[in-house]
Formats: C-alpha cells, structure tokens, sequence
C-alpha cells in the first residue's frame, strides 16, 4: 500500500514521515512525500536528526507532487499543523484522505537542546503512530478501513 505525506514545503515533517515509515513498515506500506510548494531542499535539521536516529536520508529531497507522476497513493496524509493556524495544501485526486497534524521543529525558536527535543518529539510521535498502525491486524483491512484506523489514532490523541 502506497501512502503519500504531504506537506506545504516538504522540507520537514513529510520527510520525517516517510523517511520513518519505509524502515518501520517493513514493506507494509512504502511511503513517499511531497508539497504543493517545496521547498529547494530538506531543512538541514530535518537530515541531521533522521540520520541521529538511525534513519536513511540517502536520496531524500524536497519534491512537488507534480514530480510523482510514477506513483500512485492509496491514502494521502497531510501533516501540517492546523492547530498553528498553518493551511494544509489540497489533494484533488480521489483518494482517500488523513489529517495526521504535527508540529514543525524546524520553527522552534531556542536553544539547541530545545530544538533538538523538539525534532526527537515529532520523531518519536511519527513513530509511535506507525508502530500503532502496524500493530492494528492489517492484513485483510480494505483501505477504507486502514483510513478510520488512520484517523482514530489522532482522534484516540485528544
């Protein structure tokens, strides 16, 4: 099942979440991420942290969806955080859709160790959510029913 993260710029929080869920899922899912408006390159950071957690970076890039014209999402997944007041961009194909907000550590404003314990949160909330959703029986599940999965993971978080 193909999963598609999407975020204004990808530069951040979509690359987190791909990068995160093609070592977790194991082939479960293969995931890929892109923006409406993408930035020129990964936040430095957003590299720097996935590599310090054991995460591949080799090829990531900030993309347009545009540039995916050879895949083809089962479930797109924005992730911007709406609670901030930020507008996710808008996916008119007919796929189903998730809202999975998280906040952007390459916004925080700080120390050092505050944004590093900024990226390890959304880090471990990435991860926390994808290892939940592998734990979930998904075998036989239609994607309409990996989608209210999807879906009751953050509503569960409220």
């Amino acid at each position: 099942m193909n999963l598609l993260f999407i975020c204004t710029h990808n530069r951040c929080r979509s690359i987190l979440s791909e990068a995160i869920t093609n070592k977790l899922a194991n082939g479960v899912f293969y995931a890929a991420s892109a923006g409406s408006e993408p930035a020129d390159a990964p936040h430095p950071l957003t590299l720097k942290y996935l590599k310090k957690s054991a995460y591949d970076v080799e090829g990531v890039t900030s993309k347009s969806w545009n540039e995916l014209e050879n895949f083809t999402p089962d479930i797109v997944i924005t992730v911007c955080d709406s609670a901030a007041g930020e507008t996710c961009p808008l996916w008119l194909g007919n796929v189903p859709k998730v809202h999975w907000g998280l906040p952007d550590p390459s916004k925080v404003k700080g120390s050092h160790e505050e944004i590093e314990a900024a990226f390890n949160t959304v880090i471990h909330e990435i991860e926390r959510r994808i290892n939940l959703l592998l734990s979930l029986q998904l075998k036989n599940k239609t994607v309409d029913e990996i989608v209210a999965l999807m879906k009751g993971i953050v509503q569960n978080e409220k």
